[in-house]
């Protein structure tokens, strides 16, 4: 098969301009035009130009959902297909955020090696994909995103750590999302006594993608552990408590987590202190 022609784009600013486009769909044509261009390898990494970034533009999302308070959030009955819906919406949420969360990672931080952009295009393209699955879904039950209240918790973290990559990759793709490896397979335990065979095999596809995503982050994690010389775990913990992040608790999907790239000496930790 003939690849497509593209001229070829610097694939950090075409993050940016879908990272501050608004309209859910429009983004993810925006992603898919940035994988696109890196599959037919007719793309440029490049900084930026300064005169044309706008910060106060990021995020670029829809008006709705509403957002509020974590535990504002109420869970309702998964007897019911609204019950169902709610839950579908918050995943919906957090995916549509993971997109945004991954754009940023390639248009923000210079200086990396060109591996860590095409990584986090992919895991753009993946997110995007995720969403769209979970968009259909919740209109198939009459329902779309945004009709449901949602919280900000994972891109409160981003925002927190754009001012350091380290950071970010401690506390975003190994902390926040590695989070998910652990819900995922009791939330797809609710959808299965439910009887919702849809929402089990999306569960599926975001499982093992979501193992994928947390390992580049965990990789590029330990890259910048290396280049700087600090220990992984001590600057882990040192930047836990630095940027607050959320207190962990079990269980823990070990299995997911080993396939992530933690290592024995950080599940032991984890084990020993927040199971």
């Amino acid at each position: 098969m003939t690849k497509p022609t593209f001229t070829a784009e610097n694939v950090r600013f075409l993050a940016y301009q879908a990272l501050i486009e608004i309209e859910p769909l429009t983004k993810k044509v925006l992603v898919d035009q940035i994988v696109a261009c890196v599959i037919a390898e007719s793309y440029l990494i490049q900084e930026l130009p300064a005169h044309k970034i706008d910060e106060s533009l990021i995020p670029g999302r829809p008006q709705d959902p509403q957002l509020v308070n974590p535990l504002s959030v109420k869970k309702r009955s998964m007897n019911t297909t609204e019950g169902r819906a709610v839950a579908i919406h918050a995943l919906a949420h957090i995916e549509f955020n993971a997109i945004n969360l991954a754009l940023d990672a390639v248009w923000r931080f210079s200086n990396m090696p060109d591996q860590y952009y095409l990584d986090w295009i992919k895991v753009a393209g993946e997110e995007a994909k995720h969403f769209l699955m979970l968009k259909n879904h919740l209109k198939s039950l009459g329902f779309d995103y945004g009709n449901f209240p949602a919280h900000d918790s994972l891109w409160e973290m981003v925002e927190k750590t754009k001012g350091d990559i380290l950071a970010r990759m401690a506390l975003v793709p190994r902390t926040m999302e590695a989070r998910g490896l652990d819900a995922v397979p009791l939330i797809r335990a609710r959808f299965l006594q439910a009887k919702d065979a849809e929402m089990v095999e999306i569960l599926d596809v975001i499982l093992k993608d979501e193992i994928g995503h947390v390992e580049i982050g965990n990789r590029w994690f330990n890259y910048l552990c290396i280049n700087k010389q600090v220990d992984p775990i001590q600057i882990f913990n040192q930047l836990c408590q630095q940027y607050k992040a959320p207190h962990l608790r079990g269980p823990f999907n070990i299995e997911a987590r080993k396939q992530a790239g933690f290592t024995d000496a950080e599940i032991n930790l984890l084990q020993d202190n927040y199971s």
